[in-house]
């Protein structure tokens, strides 16, 4: 995937930087863990510093010293998540800062204006995010709508193109979101919908919002194979290792997800031989790395007991060492996805993967 900033190998995962910033991490550590192109949040960056305030700063690359690729998403889960504080209509989602409670109307334009001036190299669509579970009927009003606010998206970024805006970054890409819940129909007539639109890339939203694992799969699976073979499939917030390549399996290029950074913050580390949980008084005394297969820095230099020792006392240090083994243990498995793919060994290294990294840390 070529990119303004730089060329992305997928399958990729992109860490999370929802402020600016990942969580922990300088921008040094997530090169050396083999981050490629990081994702940031429109809604966060909207309300503090400001879009304008960003652009003032020559854009989000500039402001925050990343080269790289970046994506920014258009705010809409977050908005969407605001609950009683957010109200949605046709004209656009109307809600209250979680900052100081002022009021804000994002509308579709206002999205692609916000994502212009921070200048992302992928710019997302705002769609209507829609709670699991959810009827039929709701589903479709939902995709409906995320339909017509994508046209005017897309229409207002080529009136960019065309007559001038602002120009941060020019070759800013944009990317239609497939919903329609969990029905088919629904995930089809998104499909051709938003393909009529046209885009440089297709992301399926709306997952990962606690429809168990087999039916996001079947989902996944179901509208990847409707979405073209030589444009980045894209899958919205999922998720755990194992999600990662199932949905490679079935199509998918791109992912992002908080996981392997919120839960180094709480203890729960990923291994090659499953979950840990670095809080575990069984491992005050244990001398090994977290994962003797891995060889980021943080396994390379400490060991489970002194990590359990900086996360009991609070240390900020836990923070930093946790996320940069977790991140460097899902950018090297989309290393070693990608290498598969590339000797035409996919399928047995999933199935070698999925036996070692499902269920808690084993021993064997």
């Amino acid at each position: 995937m070529e990119t303004p900033h730089g060329r992305v190998e997928t399958p990729v995962f992109m860490p999370v930087g929802t402020r600016g910033a990942v969580k922990a991490l300088r921008h040094q550590e997530l090169i050396d863990a083999g981050a490629t192109i990081i994702l940031g949040n429109t809604y966060h960056l909207f309300l503090r510093p400001g879009d304008e305030a960003v652009e003032r700063l020559g854009g989000l690359h500039r402001f925050i010293g990343w080269q790289r690729p970046m994506l920014t998403d258009s705010g809409g889960f977050q908005i969407f998540s605001l609950g009683d504080r957010c109200v949605v209509r046709e004209e656009g989602a109307q809600f209250r800062s979680h900052l100081d409670g002022s009021l804000h109307l994002l509308t579709p334009e206002r999205a692609v204006e916000a994502q212009a001036r921070l200048g992302s190299d992928i710019a997302m669509v705002l769609d209507e995010c829609l709670a699991f579970p959810a009827t039929e009927e709701r589903a479709a009003q939902s995709l409906r709508r995320s339909v017509r606010w994508a046209r005017r998206c897309r229409e207002r970024l080529l009136q960019f193109r065309e007559q001038g805006g602002p120009a941060v970054n020019p070759g800013q890409a944009q990317f239609g979101i497939i919903q329609g819940g969990t029905f088919d129909a629904l995930r089809r007539e998104s499909v051709d919908s938003t393909l009529d639109i046209g885009f440089e890339g297709y992301a399926i939203g709306g997952l990962s919002v606690g429809e168990p694992s087999q039916e996001m799969y079947h989902v996944v699976g179901e509208t990847a194979a409707r979405l073209p073979v030589d444009q980045p499939r894209y899958l919205m917030g999922a998720g755990t290792p194992e999600d990662l390549v199932e949905a490679v399996g079935r199509g998918v290029d791109m992912f992002d997800c908080v996981m392997p950074t919120r839960n180094a913050r709480n203890g729960q580390l990923f291994t090659s031989r499953g979950r840990l949980n670095i809080r575990n008084a069984r491992f005050a005394f244990d001398e090994s790395p977290v994962d003797p297969a891995c060889g980021c820095y943080t396994c390379r230099h400490h060991s489970r007991a002194y990590l359990r020792h900086l996360f009991t006392n609070g240390e900020m240090t836990a923070s930093t060492l946790n996320t940069l083994h977790n991140l460097t243990f899902y950018l090297d498995t989309m290393r070693r996805i990608r290498d598969a793919i590339a000797l035409r060994s996919f399928e047995k290294f999933k199935q070698e993967f999925l036996a070692s990294v499902s269920g808690p840390l084993s021993e064997a």
